[in-house]
């Protein structure tokens, strides 16, 4: 009964390392690239607890709370449709829009949770590792969208196809936002290099905000306190 309490402690205070924790998991699931049912179940039940834990960040973080959980409540109502096998094309442009918006979301509340706290604590450093991911997934849904309505948006000399993998997009995007340029999956038409665009700037501008706050936020801690007797 205790460790049941101390869990829900520690999920209840640090929900953006849950949601680390799930997007890791998820990453690791993505290698095995499997198409059997259960795989597929556990990769869409890990997405959709992703979801809720999203929905968690956003309850608690200075975030619009109503617009927030309606873009958690579509992604997810979205995804069930399309695991029902309702998968058209405006059914998947309606679900990865309404993920990019919950994960922008969920990524804009942890931001400013940061930034409005005054000393470096445990959860301000999951926060900055959650907002990066949070950040990256979402341009990577933006990216799906964008090949999704402007096929061979990308060009991969390993996937000759219209639609890349979300593993090749998720990789692209993590590698414009870290600045490393590793992938070989190249943005080629006008609204996919916008798009990378707009990340690199986002991921250069985050990385130097967040490396600065999180100094200030180390050099307030160990200020020495004044004496109140003088």
């Amino acid at each position: 009964m205790r460790s049941i309490i101390e869990f829900w402690a520690s999920f209840r205070l640090l929900p953006s390392a849950w949601l680390l924790l799930v997007q890791f998991i998820l990453l690791i699931l993505a290698m095995l690239t499997l198409d059997s049912l259960p795989y597929r179940t556990l990769t869409w039940s890990l997405g959709v607890l992703a979801l809720l834990l999203i929905a968690k960040v956003i309850r608690q973080t200075p975030m619009f709370t109503f617009l927030g959980l309606t873009f958690v409540s579509g992604a997810i109502l979205s995804s069930v449709l399309i695991v029902l096998g309702y998968s058209n094309l405006y059914i998947q442009l309606f679900a990865h829009s309404c993920e990019a918006l919950a994960y922008f979301s969920a990524a804009y509340g942890l931001f400013r949770y940061m930034f409005a706290d005054r000393y470096l604590t445990r959860d301000e450093l999951f926060a900055a590792a959650a907002v990066f991911t949070l950040i990256a997934w979402g341009f990577a849904f933006l990216y799906n969208i964008c090949q999704l309505v402007f096929p061979y948006s990308f060009q991969n000399p390993n996937n000759p196809h219209p639609l890349q993998t979300w593993l090749d997009l998720l990789f692209l995007s993590f590698s414009l936002q870290s600045a490393t340029g590793l992938s070989d999956l190249m943005p080629i038409t006008p609204q996919a290099r916008v798009l990378a665009m707009l990340q690199m700037f986002c991921g250069v501008m985050y990385l130097a905000l967040i490396v600065t706050r999180l100094i200030a936020l180390q050099y307030i801690t160990h200020l020495p306190k004044k004496n109140s007797d003088k």
